[in-house]
Order: C-alpha cells, then sequence, then structure tokens
C-alpha cells in the first residue's frame, strides 16, 4: 500500500528538474549526480507518463514542507532537501558544492542537526558520493562513501558542553563480513 505524499497547496515544481541529475533511479541505472536522459532540462520528463516508480514516489522537501520559503526551491538554492530514515539529507549540485552553506540555509540546517540529536536523527549533506555529516558544534566531511557504508554520529558530555563526532563505518563492518 502506498501512502499518499501531501504537497503544500500551490506548490509544484515548475522548471526545477534537480532531481533528475542528483537523486539515483536504480530501475534507469542512473547514478546520482548525472543528468537523466529522460530529463528536458528546465522542462521536465520527456517519458513523465512512464517513468520509474521511485520518480512516480518522490517529492523533495520543499514540495512537502510550507515551512521551507521559495529560495528553498531546488533550482535556486541548487541542492534538494529529502527526509530519510536516518534524517535530513541535502543532495547538492556539484557545481555549487557550498550552496548549502549560503544564507538563509546553514543556520537552518544547523538547527535541525541540533533538534535531531535527542532522536538518533542525523543532518547529512551528499555531493555525488562524497558526505559530509552537519553536527551542532561542526562539519565533518567523511569522504567519498560506498553503497551500504553508514554513518554513525555519536554525542558525549565534553569539559564545556556536549561534543559531537562522526564517522563512516564501511559496509563489511556494518553486515560484520
Amino acid at each position: 500500500m502506498t501512502r499518499a505524499i501531501k504537497t503544500v497547496p500551490g506548490r509544484s515544481c515548475g522548471t526545477c528538474t534537480l532531481c533528475c541529475k542528483l537523486m539515483m533511479v536504480p530501475e534507469l541505472e542512473k547514478p546520482m549526480g548525472t543528468w537523466c536522459g529522460h530529463c528536458k532540462q528546465s522542462a521536465g520528463c520527456t517519458i513523465h507518463a512512464t517513468r520509474p516508480q521511485s520518480c512516480r514516489d518522490f517529492y523533495c522537501g520543499y514540495l512537502q514542507s510550507d515551512t521551507l520559503t521559495d529560495e528553498w526551491l531546488p533550482a535556486k538554492a541548487r541542492f534538494i532537501v529529502v527526509g530519510e530514515a536516518s534524517g535530513i539529507v541535502l543532495y547538492v549540485d556539484p557545481g555549487r558544492p557550498d550552496a548549502w552553506k549560503d544564507a538563509p540555509f546553514y543556520e537552518r540546517i544547523k538547527s535541525w542537526s541540533l533538534s535531531g540529536v535527542p532522536s538518533n536523527r542525523q543532518v547529512t549533506v551528499r555531493i555525488g558520493r562524497r558526505a559530509i555529516a552537519v553536527l551542532p558544534d561542526k562539519d565533518v566531511d567523511l569522504g567519498e562513501m560506498e553503497p551500504g557504508d553508514r554513518i554513525i554520529c555519536e554525542a558525549r558530555r565534553g569539559p564545556v558542553g556536549r561534543v559531537y563526532s562522526a564517522y563512516k563505518m564501511p559496509k563489511a563492518e556494518v553486515t560484520g563480513s
């Protein structure tokens, strides 16, 4: 059973096609960070009626959250906000790898990081295969991630408050093989 995704009334993709570049489409063997061969940039999908299920199911955070203002439209922001099981993931256009650090985004992203700590949800920036863990007190560049690798974030008490850390756990350690 597929759950209905609620979008913000009046919002649509318009001419934004950034998901067609940044997101992986397994059914088409399209990797992250490359334009889909079926995308007409700034116009949309040329196979919209028969597009893969992963494309049908995808709605970026801008379309779903009325707390994200028009600046957060991926075509303007140059990144896509996505809610995933681990927390919030920002898929960033490699042509603007630091776009997420611009105002008004960075302050809000840091607040998401702090509010996610109690529920063990993290904020991650993905620039192609590269991952950055956004922690309340710093950002940790974890380098390239392979499929199955996990990001582990931890908090401990330090001499002047909480101290956060993040590291990459390779798939072999995750699965115990």
